[in-house]
């Protein structure tokens, strides 16, 4: 790319030089054409001046735009990114790259940075009953803003977080039993030179030398993002902070992830934070998901999170017609479906299924002209509804045709927020040979729901083996039940009859072959599954820290049925079992 004057370390935005090279490129592009896009190793700045400005409604994000973009690829085939260790530094608030709409695409070799992160890292002077006195890190711009706030701040934007997450200062994990934190900032003062005194943040477990990842909730775009593409693989690529995801694909149909990371830069990184919400986020793909030899680490949610989206129905307008809903504020405007996708019901309440398949006959936006944007939906079916499945009470409808099959395996997953992994796919999903350590919440999540965050669906086919899973449960998330949980949101499962996950004729979950270490005692949660086993597993009992969860025993299944535990090797005798 020299000769479009994308020259590595002059640190010049090279923003309109990139937009001006792709578009030049794209001009002398027969079809059938592969190109590659060969960077020179070294550093490349983009600021938002000159960059590319588009409308994107981007799954499990905040839906603000327009978004400004680094990388813009759009409607390739058979393109390739090769960085050769190019370092991509990003400034102000941006998209770094985005690839829609394209088919067999290859992004390999490069990294993607930014030079300040919206994530604010501060480390813990003194801790007492008069508050916390804190040091912002070296490259934090910080000042007291006009209300009397902490205030970040970069290019073109400022924040003044009042929560965030605590790391040990040696280890990089979270500390005991802190999950997320509250840290008040009002009346803060500059005590001496980048030395400041939070007299209303008083908590006596940040003692000094605590590192706090002060941060919002705001998610306005991912590293990478996918959208609409076919057969895309990422090869050697590294993210180590995005405002969101480091990688949200939608719509796609085939990924391969090797050596894909999202990751600190080394043990020296002064950083201990990575991204501001999943490593990598799949929503409503298809075909395979192929994700190897990956490290994870200080994001402050799952390594991976793969699903669909339920639409609910808010009107049902005759036999065959409905008008249905994107629910989540951050997921709406994308394509939910299209003629000839097959479909499910589910009652919300009870997240039983309701009536059988169907197909969608005719889908188009109801409250807007285009899919852009689009919130509701109009859809009418092939086969006339079942009339149980009405207006009246809360159905959600899934879209079985954009279901992904998972390959999760040889990854590394530690020292981060939330969960390890979360899988709610029907398709056959395995999870093997991947190391869990100190993922502070649940290890690995089933889940499936229609009622919060709307995320499809039930796991049918699901195989984990050969992990090794090291003290998980440090501190308390959204579904931490034990170090493995299936954990479908139900809200009335005292009424329901039938599981939500595995099912008849179906092989279920099978947990074999895996290495427990733990210093608490639940291993297993079960809710609402037909088909379990967990067998040929060692779990050893270490004192790393002390036993709190509530949840004393080694299994607890609530509404579960052909669940067989045998043959596992428990170091300290307990095997204990509780049913509900």
């Amino acid at each position: 790319m020299r000769n479009y004057g994308l020259v590595p370390d002059t640190h010049e935005n090279l923003s309109a030089k990139l937009q001006k090279a792709l578009q030049d490129i794209k001009t002398q592009v027969a079809s059938g054409d592969k190109v590659t896009l060969l960077f020179e190793s070294g550093r490349y700045d983009f600021h938002p001046e000159g960059a590319a400005v588009r409308e994107y409604y981007i799954s499990n994000h905040d839906q603000d735009n327009p978004k400004t973009v680094g990388f813009p690829l759009e409607d390739w085939k058979g393109l390739t990114v090769d960085g050769q260790g190019a370092d991509f530094i990003f400034h102000g608030r941006m998209l770094p790259l985005s690839l829609l709409r394209s088919e067999d695409c290859t992004l390999r070799n490069f990294s993607i940075d930014f030079e300040t992160p919206h994530i604010t890292q501060v480390k813990v002077l003194k801790s007492g009953e008069e508050g916390i006195t804190f040091e912002p890190a070296a490259w934090v711009k910080c000042r007291i803003n006009e209300k009397g706030f902490f205030e970040s701040y970069g290019e073109g934007w400022s924040s003044a977080p009042q929560g965030g997450i605590a790391f040990e200062e040696k280890t990089k994990r979270l500390v005991y039993r802190t999950s997320d934190l509250w840290c008040p900032m009002e009346g803060v003062k500059e005590v001496s030179p980048r030395v400041y005194h939070a007299p209303q943040w008083k908590d006596a477990r940040l003692i000094p030398g605590t590192v706090v990842a002060l941060r919002t909730y705001y998610r306005p775009a991912p590293g990478i993002f996918l959208s609409g593409d076919k057969n895309t693989c990422l090869q050697n690529v590294k993210v180590h902070y995005a405002e969101g995801m480091g990688l949200l694909a939608q719509l796609c149909e085939n990924i391969t992830l090797d050596e894909f990371s999202v990751c600190l830069r080394g043990d020296k990184d002064p950083r201990y934070f990575t991204t501001q919400a999943d490593a990598t986020h799949f929503s409503s793909c298809r075909g395979k998901i192929d994700s190897r030899n990956g490290l994870y680490e200080g994001m402050m949610d799952d390594a991976i999170n793969v699903h669909g989206t339920y639409l609910k129905i808010k009107q049902r307008l005759d036999d065959h017609t409905v008008i249905a809903q994107y629910m989540h504020p951050q997921a709406y405007g994308f394509e939910w479906g299209v003629n000839g996708d097959e479909v499910q019901f589910v009652r919300s309440v009870t997240m039983e299924l309701a009536g059988g398949k169907n197909r969608v006959k005719e889908i188009l936006p109801n409250n807007k002209d285009t899919v852009k944007g689009a919130k509701e939906y109009r859809i009418i079916f092939t086969e006339p509804l079942d009339a149980e499945i009405t207006d009246k009470e809360g159905f959600g409808i899934e879209n079985l045709s954009w279901c992904p099959e998972v390959y999760f395996a040889d990854n590394v997953i530690r020292n981060n927020r939330a969960r390890g992994t979360l899988f709610s796919t029907p398709l056959k999903t395995v999870v093997e040979r991947n190391l869990f350590d100190h993922t502070s919440g649940t290890a690995i999540l089933l889940c499936g729901d229609c009622n919060g965050w709307f995320e499809t669906g039930a796991c049918r086919n699901v195989l984990i083996r050969n992990n090794r899973f090291i003290n998980a449960l440090t501190n308390m998330f959204q579904f931490t039940e034990a170090v493995i949980s299936i954990y479908p949101e139900i809200p009335d499962l005292e009424h329901q009859k039938k599981y939500f996950h595995g099912g008849k004729g179906e092989k279920g979950v099978v947990i074999e072959d895996n290495y427990f270490e733990t210093f608490d005692r639940p291993v297993l949660f079960a809710k609402s599954i037909d088909g379990l086993v967990f067998k040929n597993n060692v779990i050893r009992q270490n004192t790393d820290y002390p036993a709190f969860h509530h949840n004393t025993t080694r299994f607890r299944l609530l509404h579960t049925r052909n669940v067989k535990i045998e043959k596992n090797n428990f170091e300290d005798g307990d095997e204990s079992v509780v049913r509900e």
